[in-house]
């Protein structure tokens, strides 16, 4: 093709078009432009055009850089608003309006705004274009690092991309709170930016690997069937009407309600009657996972709350690893031997826990390792003591105290034959082969071979018998089909207590006293002794504490002041030492309640007349001679039972505490309630 170019020397207008075959002709008038001189107006006008002209060259990448010569070099007017007119990237109207003027300095003005217009336009089209080129720089360069750091890292050994894929992938289906999800998605860009030999990126990396684990909010459902839940705690655990009365009064609110604060209960009673297994029963019940944190000899408030992430070796406190372990949080949870719990230089923990176990709170429980709020309120918390004096006093205002005393002989019986012996038989492989041992077998193993008021004990001997039974199986193929009490006495040996001692110590100065111990109740015997030739000295032994000390001197200043009245002649006192003894010397001793046990034993001394042997009692003397009530009478009236006594001397005040006992398992044991000592006196001494 052929390429014609066609300048423009001068404007004219079209008079008459004459021809258009095979092109145009047509008769025109040029039109001259006028000449303008010493107008400064003009003059500043033309410079302005030559100004943004230039600019719009410079910015304008599609425009050659020597335009911007060549227009500094037209010196005509004229000739300089004609050849910025035709390069004006305007539209053909624009420019034929702009031919059309003829007064110069108007198509000058004209042209001047149509420049600034271009101007704006090109400034803008090129921020955006320098905008749009540094991010696809950026782009570009990002992708280049990143192709170069993944290169290294696997020159390195250690890509950890796919694994924060990982943690993202499982992220999106987690239940997190605003705080919870911020800040783990700032701790997954900073692992993608660290390599995994880092210190730093182990510390991240295993706390997002908690905040993963965390059920957050994952609870199990409730089951609400009252029925089937009495059913579950009443086939686990032989009697404990109390607890069980609590659990399904707490899942009966639950189900009317729908949502409710657990309760943080405690159970407080011995060893071995079988606290700790009775929330794996309750969490069995109403359908919810069990999880056990042992608080014994817990010393580092940091086990409770957790460590700081920054320290070597940090990890969460306890409650949160349970909460991780059983990935649920509305758990059971156990807090074991609670009374157990320490404190030194390296905190409290009974004070963390008050956060723990206070339903107004742990909606809001703060672990320092994961530096988040956790919510604890759906966790049902059974703390589990032997003592609960041992129980910080605020921690203890937080709990629903639940007292559980010993068993009877008739409750272990049943227990025995109901848990303990298919579990025995089970363990030594006697579980298919016939035998029967009777409830007399099992009440002599529990009197003449247990003192305790749970069945730990009763367990082990039960093992001792099954091991036995299990040789002689082995050796001979078969067994005896009913296990008597002599082949006990073979398996067992002799007798470990012996119950005729407390029948026979039938001499004067020597009382049955009932005590309360942390393992259930006991028995505890008084002596006492007067010298001839004293000065009125008491003397006490036995490893007595300070309350059971005032007691005898008590009950000495009682017997002092009413002599007369107990056939005592008052110049005694004076001529005569008291000793007083209580044996198992290594064993400390302390408590008001062996008070009147003090004073009749005195009073036996003093006047030479016996005790009677069957007898026992328990209560608080006062100067005046008023016995007054005292506590753990259920474990001081089974261990009278269990040691073969017949009566028990009581304050007036104790009979509720009787009554809340199975009269089935006190029957044949007399218990007489009294006001004063005088009633003591009369009962006690033959």
């Amino acid at each position: 093709g052929t390429t014609i170019i066609i300048q423009g020397k001068k404007r004219f207008k079209i008079d008459e078009i004459t021809t258009e075959d095979p092109y145009f002709k047509a008769n025109i008038t040029v039109l001259e432009d006028e000449i303008i001189t010493d107008d400064n107006d003009f003059s500043a006008m033309v410079g302005s055009i030559k100004e943004l002209a230039g600019q719009i060259i410079q910015i304008s990448p599609n425009l050659p850089s020597e335009a911007s010569i060549i227009l500094k070099n037209i010196e005509n007017p004229s000739f300089l608003i004609h050849f910025v007119s035709s390069n004006l990237n305007s539209s053909i109207l624009e420019k034929q309006r702009l031919l059309e003027i003829n007064n110069i300095k108007a198509r000058a003005e004209v042209l001047m705004n149509l420049l600034q217009t271009e101007l704006q336009y090109a400034e803008l089209k090129n921020k955006v274009t320098n905008k749009t080129r540094a991010e696809l720089d950026k782009q570009q360069k990002d992708y280049f690092l990143q192709q170069q750091m993944k290169a290294i890292k696997e020159e390195l050994g250690g890509d950890n991309v796919a694994e924060v894929k990982e943690m993202l992938k499982k992220a999106e289906t987690k239940k997190w709170t605003p705080a919870a999800k911020e800040m783990f998605s700032k701790g997954a860009e900073k692992l993608e930016r660290m390599h995994p030999s880092t210190p730093d990126y182990s510390i991240v990396y295993n706390h997002r690997d908690l905040m993963l684990d965390l059920p957050w909010a994952d609870y199990t459902k409730d089951l609400y069937d009252l029925k089937k839940s009495k059913k579950v705690l009443d086939n686990d655990h032989y009697g404990m009407h109390k607890i069980k009365e609590r659990i399904l009064e707490y899942l009966a609110v639950l189900k009317l309600k729908g949502d409710m604060k657990s309760p943080i209960l405690c159970f407080v009673g011995p060893p071995g009657i079988g606290k700790t297994s009775l929330g794996k029963s309750i969490a069995n019940a109403i359908n919810r996972k069990y999880v056990r944190v042992s608080l014994g000899g817990l010393h580092d408030e940091s086990e409770i709350r957790g460590h700081r992430k920054t320290y070597i070796g940090a990890m969460p406190g306890r409650i949160l690893q349970s909460i991780r372990k059983v990935k649920s949080s509305n758990p059971v949870m156990i807090l074991d031997e609670i009374d157990k719990v320490g404190n030194d230089f390296r905190g409290d923990p009974s004070s963390a826990l008050l956060e723990v176990l206070d339903p107004e709170q742990n909606n809001n429980f703060y672990d320092n390792y994961l530096e988040l709020e956790y919510d604890l309120s759906k966790v049902l918390f059974i703390a589990t003591a032997n003592n609960l004096q041992n129980i910080q006093p605020a921690l203890r205002d937080r709990l629903e105290i639940i007292d559980l005393s010993g068993y009877a002989v008739e409750e272990k019986i049943e227990i025995a034959k109901r848990h303990l012996l298919p579990k025995q038989k089970e363990a030594h492989g006697l579980a298919d082969v016939n035998f029967k041992i009777s409830d007399a077998v099992l009440e002599k193993v529990i009197s003449d071979f247990t003192r305790e008021s749970g069945v730990r004990e009763l367990d082990r001997q039960l093992a001792s018998i099954m091991r036995n039974l299990a040789k002689a199986y082995a050796t001979k193929g078969k067994l005896k089909p009913t296990i008597s009490l002599g082949d006990i006495e073979k398996i067992l040996g002799r007798s470990r207590y012996n119950n005729e001692m407390y029948k026979t110590a039938n001499m004067a100065g020597v009382a049955v006293g009932l005590a309360w111990t942390y393992v259930g109740g006991d028995i505890l015997f008084i002596e006492t002794t007067t010298s001839d030739d004293g000065k009125g000295e008491l003397k006490l032994t036995g490893n007595l504490g300070n309350v059971m000390k005032e007691s005898a001197t008590t009950a000495m200043t009682y017997l002092q002041a009413n002599a007369k009245k107990y056939g005592i002649d008052p110049e005694t006192f004076t001529k005569k030492n008291v000793h007083i003894h209580i044996p198992e010397g290594a064993v400390p001793k302390d408590g008001p309640s062996a008070g009147i046990t003090l004073m009749t034993a005195l009073a036996s001394s003093f006047t030479g007349r016996r005790v009677k042997p069957y007898l026992a009692m328990t209560g608080e003397i006062t100067l005046r001679g008023q016995v007054l009530p005292v506590g753990g009478i259920k474990e001081k009236v089974l261990a009278a039972k269990r040691a073969g006594l017949k009566e028990i001397i009581m304050c007036v005040q104790n009979q509720k505490d009787v009554q809340e006992i199975n009269q089935n398992f006190i029957k044949g044991l007399k218990i007489s309630y009294v006001k004063t000592m005088q009633q003591v006196m009369d009962m006690a001494l033959a």
